[in-house]
């Protein structure tokens, strides 16, 4: 029998779908009638700017920083506020949840998939999809995709309901500051939230949840959308585009769909110094690009490729929280063939 080996073709689609996350506006008192509340625009202002950025040795004599700080460093931004005779900002999405966890899209050798299935259902025999469905409902609940939004919020209240034929057969409600970002709470509505994910992933159940989350910010208050990438700005270009879902003649505040999935899985706290750090999200290597560094390193071996070959090619079963590791990555999906 020949020795089984990588495939060099080899991806999984991701099993949580979110949407991108839309911005509206009312008012805290009436948000159990917020249907008809606005949208959140984008809109542009132009702004004097100052010098803040560290200086060269050269450009620290007196009169050089006087001459740069006289001189005018116009700008033009993105903005997005709350109008000033509402207090609270509205964020909605949708998320499907989706089986076949492990399932590669594509795999060059037919003997590594068979192996990977096998490993993968004794997985499953074994552990379910429970541990990390209850993580992903924590994250739903404790409101982590509003990033920055939350963040000095007066109150913030999660709405989860489950949608069949475009209405709502069941519905949870969290009060988010409540619960902490650090430790991830799993019990109560939560633990009914994750089983409902749980068959989701499961295939025992078509999942569609509805997130709504009211954020209590003030009147006038700045709210923030995602930030745009640009790679190539021209001179006199916008210093900050801020994303927006154009619907007809208006363009709604949003944040990316990416986004909001990087918040989701940040599930994991399996790996070293996690006490110290909390959660992260899931990636092959545990990178944190804010911080400049990965917590997985390949020479601590608890990187998903070193994982994941010893799992699969030399049945050297990791333990069960790296397990779970594991298979939160494939629920990430990507492409984890080798390079080039």
């Amino acid at each position: 029998m020949s020795k089984l080996e990588n495939a060099s073709v080899l991806a999984f689609e991701r099993k949580l779908d979110p949407s991108d996350a839309l911005f509206f506006t009312g008012n805290w008192a009436d948000r159990q009638a917020s249907e008809a509340w606005p949208h959140v625009e984008v809109r542009e202002k132009s702004v004097r700017g100052t010098i803040s950025n560290r200086l060269k040795a050269s450009e620290q004599d007196p009169l050089k920083l006087n001459q740069k700080i006289e001189s005018p460093n116009p700008q033009t931004v993105d903005v997005a506020t709350l109008p000033h005779d509402v207090d609270t900002l509205k964020v909605r999405f949708t998320l499907r949840v989706l089986a076949g966890v492990g399932e590669p899209s594509a795999c060059n050798k037919a003997d590594y998939r068979a192996k990977l299935l096998a490993t993968i259902a004794a997985y499953r025999e074994a552990h379910g999809f429970g541990e990390l469905a209850c993580r992903y409902a924590a994250n739903l609940a404790n409101g982590r995709y509003l990033w920055r939004n939350r963040a000095g919020a007066e109150q913030v209240e999660v709405h989860v309901e489950q949608l069949q034929d475009g209405k709502a057969v069941q519905g949870w409600t969290f009060d988010a500051l409540a619960l902490s970002l650090n430790e991830l709470a799993t019990s109560g509505n939560i633990t009914e939230l994750g089983a409902l994910i749980e068959d989701g992933l499961a295939g025992k159940a078509h999942v569609l949840l509805q997130i709504t989350a009211y954020v209590r910010s003030g009147a006038g208050q700045e709210v923030f959308p995602s930030q745009e990438l640009i790679l190539d700005r021209g001179r006199g270009d916008k210093s900050k585009t801020l994303y927006f879902v154009a619907q007809k003649d208006r363009k709604i505040a949003a944040i990316h769909s990416q986004k909001i999935g990087n918040a989701l899985r940040t599930i994991d706290t399996w790996y070293e110094d996690a006490a110290a750090n909390g959660p992260i999200a899931i990636e092959p290597y545990g990178s944190v690009t804010t911080q400049g560094k990965a917590y997985r390193q390949p020479k601590q071996k608890l990187d998903f490729y070193t994982l994941l070959d010893n799992w699969v090619l030399k049945d050297a079963t990791p333990s069960a929280e790296q397990q779970h590791f594991v298979i939160a990555t494939l629920i990430r999906g990507g492409v984890f063939g080798e390079a080039g």
